[in-house]
């Protein structure tokens, strides 16, 4: 089941197979966007009250409705900070609501697998579906889902003004934006991979500390700390360099981006002396918007990242959480005796203890070959039975098919006859 090849894309990101698990929490995520599209409102009119005190104030040298200014644009500000409160207070509670629906669900699910998960997967890899995959998802679909609705937004708002004003100059900063998304794209993609290939070595890393604590004595009793300890050296090692490497990345995209923030901000200044001339208020706003712009635009490209990134958290939660267990119950079964969560006590029969093991053929899941074959024991209750034969003979083996940890591959285990 674990492999380090990634398997098939999901369609859409993964997202449809999400949607049982946020669709009760559909409310506050639709407040969180309103929130959003009220925080992108009030960005985008700052700039433009600012150019009415610009051009009115200033330019015509008067203090004609300055008290309605004055409380307009505390008005306005005081309605940011009230949206931005509000968009951050429901944005972490939802954060959490998901994350613990998602580790609800598979924490429960765990409990209903078979041993033969459990021997599949490290400790370690199954911590890090249930806590670090379930709080990537939560942070996605609420917070960069709906930040990128407040950019888009923000730059719509942004766009309609600017060209309903001066045409020809918001033309040219629109000029600017698909080159600076095609830029950021690229770098983006090679972010992603550096920060795909640094999570999976700190997965390795995090299951190899778990391994390591719990297997202390066997370490020890072997006397391979050396062997474990050069391990640990070469993976922290190879995570370190694959870290450098991706904060030299960044550096270079934090340039780009202040590139293109200063050419936005160029192409004003070229283009928008006349306006400064006339009219200093709307030189002003454009130079605002020129340099807002840019972020939106870098944020959109990394929040398409994190989709595919997140891709990747969906498809591994979803594989825990749509594993079958080896070992379940028939629909007749569960509605008389109940299951693992309701059991229905007052229907289970008393058990007197007779043993049989009936043509018994048995092989774990992830083996090749058949511990057992063919194999017939009956033990009558009350009788004591000794097994004994050498390592890997299927003495564990016996006893984890009475409690029924596994099912026979062929054959049939009973108990009192059934």
């Amino acid at each position: 089941m674990k492999s380090k090849k990634r398997e098939k894309g999901l369609p859409f990101f993964g997202i449809p197979k999400m949607i049982p698990f946020v669709w009760p929490l559909r409310k506050q995520l639709l407040l969180v966007m309103l929130f959003q599209l009220g925080q992108s409102l009030a960005d985008v009119a700052r700039p433009v009250l600012q150019r009415y005190a610009l051009n009115h104030f200033v330019g015509e040298g008067t203090l004609s409705g300055m008290i309605p200014f004055i409380i307009g644009y505390i008005l306005l500000i005081t309605f940011g900070a009230l949206v931005f409160y509000g968009m951050i207070k429901l944005g972490l509670k939802t954060e959490l609501l998901i994350d613990r629906r998602l580790r609800d669900t598979a924490f429960e699910h765990l409990q209903k697998l078979s041993f033969d998960y459990y021997n599949q997967n490290s400790v370690g890899y199954i911590h890090a579906r249930v806590m670090s995959d379930t709080g990537r998802i939560g942070e996605l679909f609420s917070w960069h889902m709906t930040d990128s609705l407040y950019f888009l937004a923000y730059i719509v708002f942004a766009l309609v003004v600017m060209f309903s004003i001066n045409s020809g100059l918001a033309a040219l900063i629109c000029v600017l934006v698909p080159v600076v998304a095609l830029f950021f794209s690229l770098f983006q993609g090679k972010l992603f991979d550096l920060h795909h290939q640094v999570r999976e070595i700190n997965s390795r890393i995090t299951g190899n500390f778990n391994e390591g604590i719990t297997g202390a004595k066997t370490i020890k009793s072997l006397a391979v700390e050396e062997r474990i300890d050069d391990d640990f050296r070469k993976e922290t090692l190879n995570m370190k360099q694959r870290s450098v490497e991706s904060a030299r990345v960044r550096g270079l995209f934090a340039m780009v981006t202040n590139l293109a923030s200063s050419c936005a901000l160029a192409i004003v200044l070229w283009k928008g002396g006349v306006i400064a001339a006339e009219e200093v208020g709307t030189f002003s706003m454009f130079m605002s918007y020129a340099q807002g712009l840019i972020e939106p635009v870098r944020w959109l490209v990394e929040t398409l990242a994190l989709l595919v990134q997140g891709e990747v958290n969906i498809q591994r939660y979803t594989t825990l959480v749509e594993y079958t267990p080896s070992v379940t119950d028939t629909p007749e079964v569960i509605e008389k005796y109940g299951d693992c969560f309701n059991p229905k006590k007052e229907n289970w029969e008393d058990i007197r203890g007779d043993i049989e093991f009936r043509d018994v053929s048995f092989k774990y899941p992830d083996g090749d070959e058949y511990i057992l074959e063919h194999f017939n024991l009956k033990i009558p209750f009350g009788t004591s039975v000794a097994i004994v034969g050498e390592t890997g003979a299927g003495k564990s083996t016996l006893a984890n098919l009475i409690c029924r940890f596994y099912e026979p591959t062929a054959g049939q285990v009973l108990i009192d006859g059934r």
